[in-house]
């Protein structure tokens, strides 16, 4: 008797991960996404590596090192010692949101090292989320006297001032100002593992379509699907990257679903009107 065993495409193991939010693996999710650009990725590897950054960090500091010190002795290893930080010079290199480049590299976008920190942070038993504040990742620690908001780009903490500072141009176009106005706090709330690889994946998506690499935005497109399976609006622009790379059965598939689920949706007309366009180009 033979037994056939075949591995799960890259698709199927995100899919696997990010199935349920109870114990969500945000790092081994966020180490996936890269095997759409890196086949031969090996994420446990890649989960070994932190690992090991761990367990250097680790032997720094006494058993009974205190929140700040043990915050204090992070910063220094990450952003000091091992010299993470912001990829100045190419921002939007999508190599940026791939944590097994990141790791060579030690240069990433605030999100990607915000993910990297996060694990650490966590294995220090400190008290660290990521928040998804407008135009720029934070992340904020819970100290016993406090929280701390640190920028993951340069490792600066932020006061409330400086972040107050960083709110007015999105406040302004987004007409948030005067009676309008919110609270700071309403934008230092944690994000969650699965937004968090939302917005890692978008990231990567604006990337693709600004480019025109239609065959990687599907990739992407297809991972927030599978994150976000009722996002139509999801559907609809993988549906709409279908249609420019020439795939006009699934690019028909995907904008019919969203016409279907999206009633109210300002652009329903002119997606009905490519939708007859593309099915005209088939016959």
């Amino acid at each position: 008797m033979t037994f056939s065993f075949q591995a799960p495409t890259a698709l199927e193991y995100f899919e696997s991960l990010v199935k349920s939010d109870d114990h969500f693996p945000l790092l081994e999710a966020a180490a996936s996404l890269a095997q759409d650009e890196y086949p031969e990725l090996d994420v446990q590897q890649v989960l070994g590596d932190v690992d090991q950054l761990l367990a250097r960090l680790k032997r720094r500091l006494p058993a009974d090192a205190a929140p700040l010190q043990r915050l204090r002795a992070l910063n220094q290893f990450f952003f000091h010692d091992l010299s993470f930080g912001g990829n100045v010079n190419d921002y939007y290199d999508p190599d940026n949101s791939y944590l097994n480049a990141v790791l060579r590299t030690r240069r990433g976008i605030p999100i990607s090292l915000a993910v990297l920190w996060m694990e650490l942070a966590q294995g220090l038993g400190l008290q660290a989320r990521g928040v998804g504040f407008p135009g720029h990742f934070m992340l904020k620690v819970t100290l016993p006297k406090g929280q701390v908001v640190i920028d993951p780009f340069t490792g600066k903490s932020l006061s409330r001032e400086e972040l107050s500072e960083r709110l007015e141009p999105y406040k302004r176009s987004s007409g948030l100002v005067g009676d309008f106005d919110v609270p700071l706090g309403l934008y230092l709330q944690p994000a969650s593992p699965r937004e968090i690889i939302g917005r890692m994946l978008r990231n990567l998506k604006e990337i693709h379509r600004s480019q025109e690499d239609w065959q990687r935005a599907i990739a992407v497109q297809d991972r927030l699907v599978a994150l976000f399976p009722e996002a139509w609006g999801e559907h609809r622009d993988r549906g709409l990257a279908h249609a420019e790379q020439g795939n006009t059965a699934l690019a028909v598939r995907d904008l019919e679903t969203y016409l279907a689920h999206a009633e109210d949706a300002l652009d329903i007309d002119a997606i009905a009107e490519r939708v007859a366009a593309l099915r005209r180009a088939e016959y």
